[in-house]
């Protein structure tokens, strides 16, 4: 879909741009623009207004519907070109290479620029809307809120986090932002669920991942939602990654997310590697990292 959606970017005119954003701006208060508002909206003439909706229809930019009123929404399309757009205006990237990974809640892509990038967009929303609006703490105390804004904080959140936990924290490094996109460093290693790692590496990473949530929790941050799907493994090290629902540690949830993150890791490696972790607990770990006197199982066994 990203590919598609880079090669139209390359196709479209400013005034393009100002339409889809002026789409974007009206739906902030609802979810499909009236047409009468987009000139206002847009900054554009009504005579443009209709030559470029008439573009971005046949893009699949925008959606229209003609039902009570004439009115249009940005399409997930739509959205992802705004962000793309952006960063080329930037320069941050120059091209949109391969998929790295989909799932339910992002898609990200190799891309182009003067060193190995990799382009995220965040898709909270897009398929559980109502369930994510519910439970993510940057959407409950909004009454309209559309999959754009909460995708848009999403991304916002994580490279928040990524800025301030980089490089002591072993994450992704941030290069740019911009509505529910984020460009980050490519990662180097294999995903933690997908490695099978000797015996005795076992407990080696297993220390260096609860070292790093140590550390970021020093930082003044909890990942939220820590599992063997958001670690990447590599022989220099660990690296975790997806950070949206992360929180600050003087955050009143902190403690029991901190409590479920320890308990995630050290869950999937007594499953996985039984007979290695031993009898040490999740919580007795947690208070461990909390204190920051965390210096491996060893100790705590």
């Amino acid at each position: 879909m990203v590919q598609n959606v880079a090669g139209i970017v390359a196709e479209l005119e400013p005034e393009d741009v100002h339409l889809l954003s002026g789409v974007e701006h009206g739906m902030r208060f609802s979810e499909w623009v009236a047409r009468s508002k987009l000139p206002e909206f847009s900054g554009l003439t009504p005579e443009n207004v209709d030559y470029r909706l008439e573009r971005c229809v046949d893009f699949e930019l925008v959606e229209r519907k003609t039902i009570q009123y004439e009115g249009f929404k940005l399409t997930y399309e739509g959205y992802d070109a705004l962000a793309l757009y952006t960063f080329a205006e930037r320069e941050t990237i120059t091209g949109v290479g391969a998929s790295l990974g989909v799932g339910k809640e992002s898609d990200v892509y190799e891309v182009e620029s003067y060193r190995p990038l990799a382009l995220k967009y965040h898709r909270e929303g897009v398929t559980n809307f109502r369930k994510v609006a519910k439970e993510r703490d940057y959407t409950s105390d909004h009454e309209h809120v559309s999959w754009l804004y909460t995708a848009r904080k999403a991304a916002e959140r994580e490279y928040e986090a990524l800025e301030a936990l980089y490089p002591d924290v072993s994450v992704p490094r941030p290069i740019d932002q911009n509505r529910h996109a984020i460009v980050m460093e490519k990662m180097d290693g294999v995903e933690l669920s997908r490695t099978r790692l000797e015996d005795e590496q076992v407990l080696g990473v297993l220390d260096l991942l609860l070292r790093e949530i140590q550390t970021a929790y020093a930082e003044g941050y909890v990942h939220g939602d820590m599992s063997e799907y958001n670690v990447f493994v590599a022989e220099d090290g660990v690296t975790i990654f997806d950070w949206p629902q992360s929180i600050p540690t003087d955050h009143e949830n902190a403690e029991e997310y901190l409590d479920r993150d320890v308990g995630n890791v050290l869950g999937y490696f007594e499953r996985k590697y039984p007979g290695f972790v031993g009898d040490v607990s999740a919580s007795a770990i947690a208070d461990a990292i909390r204190e920051d006197e965390f210096h491996g199982i060893a100790e705590l066994a």
